[in-house]
């Protein structure tokens, strides 16, 4: 099924690479290098955000508030993944047609929508939980998994970008 959806945007992806902004990133010798400077200053800002509050949620660093460490991380990891949104569909633009058919890029895509979605599930079932314990408190082990699980999902988005590079 999902590469059933990346085959029907070919068409798309082509078309987005032939249009004058894919030609223009291509074509500037200093859009595609800034693009890439601002991915990775959304990775360092969307990792370093959101992957301090998993460590806190899965445990570490129990003299820290997990509700005010995640008031006070989150919008710095939302502006981090805002700033890759924007930057990686400009790369996209540059190189579309043979991405959209790259398959660490589609299992990069896929890892993003899982990583997002669990973000949101935490945010959704765990946020009163989370407010509601003790500076030096362990969460409870649902909270701890899915923080975990949280962490090795955007490492692993990272790792299959730095990979797409190199094939």
């Amino acid at each position: 099924m999902p590469g059933q959806v990346f085959t029907a945007l070919t068409p798309w992806a082509l078309a987005l690479e032939q249009s004058a902004a894919g030609e223009a990133i291509r074509a500037s010798a200093w859009l595609y290098p800034l693009a890439n400077l601002v991915h990775l200053l959304g990775l360092v800002m969307l990792l370093g955000g959101i992957g301090l509050l998993d460590l806190r949620l899965i445990g570490l660093m129990r003299g820290l508030a997990p509700a005010a460490l995640a008031a006070r991380l989150i919008p710095i990891a939302a502006a981090g993944l805002v700033l890759m949104a924007i930057s990686g569909g400009m790369m996209f633009a540059a190189d579309a047609g043979p991405l959209i058919a790259h398959p660490g890029f589609r299992l990069k895509l896929l890892l993003v929508a899982l990583a997002v979605g669990n973000a949101l599930l935490v945010h959704l079932l765990w946020r009163r939980r989370i407010a509601g314990l003790p500076d030096d408190a362990t969460p409870p082990a649902a909270i701890r998994l899915q923080a975990a699980a949280s962490l090795l999902l955007w490492l692993w988005v990272a790792v299959e970008g730095r990979m797409i590079a190199y094939s």
